[in-house]
């Protein structure tokens, strides 16, 4: 189910910062209050290979992302007590070490499953127990989701397993969402900050593609 252009669901979720701390997290709820965008992104699993290199990559961007006032939060299926032990594991040894944005854990699956981004093949019901067997890691695959100061998201976007984001381009798009807001044009292809928008009209494209 698509969720561009809809309020993201209102759901409080646990969540583990670089303290320690578990708390409630209610991501709809922190943009909204805060006025903020918020980048969520979720990523398979704690202790893996392409994530770790992804958490560093949005700690490394945190100055930009603050520049722009977007709240940035990592998420997947592990427990609170998982993500704590990894945020305590050094970079040099796989760990994310001095990753400083809270991070979901959604260990029951209750916000993955309302946005379908769960890691699941199939699913096999025995009519003689009852049991329900499930193909698949049942963890989520790489979702991004960006989400406005009202808590409507503007895009969303689902990589599979072994494929690691750029993060500037999330840069890009909330640069572009941004622009809209402000200026009342549309951003067209490859646009990116300082570039020239257009008026979304027959003579605003005309005048855009004449001149690119």
């Amino acid at each position: 189910m698509a969720l561009v252009g809809k309020k993201f669901p209102n759901l409080s979720v646990d969540a583990m910062n670089e303290m320690g701390d578990t708390f409630k997290l209610n991501v709809l709820e922190e943009a909204q209050k805060n006025n903020k965008k918020v980048l969520l992104f979720w990523y398979p699993k704690d202790f893996t290979f392409v994530c770790p290199t992804e958490l560093h990559a949005f700690q490394n961007a945190m100055e930009e992302f603050e520049k722009r006032n977007v709240m940035v939060i990592g998420a997947s299926c592990d427990t609170p007590e998982v993500h704590f032990a990894w945020l305590n594991t050094p970079k040099d040894n796989g760990g994310i070490e001095g990753v400083t944005y809270p991070i979901l854990a959604d260990s029951n699956r209750n916000l993955s499953s309302r946005l379908d981004i769960l890691d699941i093949m199939s699913e096999t019901y025995d009519e003689e127990t009852g049991a329900v067997t499930l193909e698949g890691d049942n963890v989520t695959y790489r979702a991004t989701y960006l989400i406005d100061e009202e808590g409507t998201v503007f895009h969303e976007g689902i990589n599979h397993m072994p494929l690691g984001r750029n993060v500037n381009e999330f840069l890009r798009l909330i640069d572009a969402y941004t622009h809209v807001q402000e200026k009342g044009e549309v951003c067209p292809a490859n646009w990116e900050e300082g570039k020239e928008a257009m008026n979304a009209d027959r003579e605003g494209v005309a005048s855009y593609l004449s001149l690119n």
